[in-house]
């Protein structure tokens, strides 16, 4: 069964390093979450906010060594109403778990987008 898990998070600045920073700890924290394996991620798609051009989310998991995983980064629209600094990623996971049991993850400023699957761990 194919599940999406949902995450997002902010940067803290627009350079390389707060970039793939703030994805490669969203990446981590959502694979201790829901205890995956890597072999079982179908594709992983991210975005950002136009503000972040610093850098590819996606090349977090690259530096993670997801090597096998497909990637796909994209743009966000350039809403008036947009998050500032934000990166979303959609994981595209095979298991067997419910919708219910799958843990989304939204950190730092991106709990605005979803209070209600935000975490306690980070402010």
């Amino acid at each position: 069964m194919l599940r999406g898990v949902r995450g997002a998070t902010t940067a803290q600045e627009n350079s390389r390093e707060a970039v793939l920073a703030a994805t490669r700890e969203l990446l981590k924290q959502m694979a201790q979450l829901n205890q995956w394996e890597v072999d079982d991620i179908g594709a992983i798609i991210f975005s950002s906010s136009p503000d972040l051009d610093a850098a590819f989310p996606a090349a977090a998991a690259r530096s993670l060594g997801w090597a096998e995983v497909p990637v796909f980064g994209t743009q966000e629209i350039d809403c008036p109403s947009g998050l500032p600094l934000c990166i979303r990623v959609l994981v595209l996971w095979n298991t067997e778990l419910s919708p219910k049991e799958i843990k989304h993850l939204y950190q730092y400023g991106a709990k605005v987008l979803r209070p209600d699957l935000s975490d306690d761990v980070n402010p």
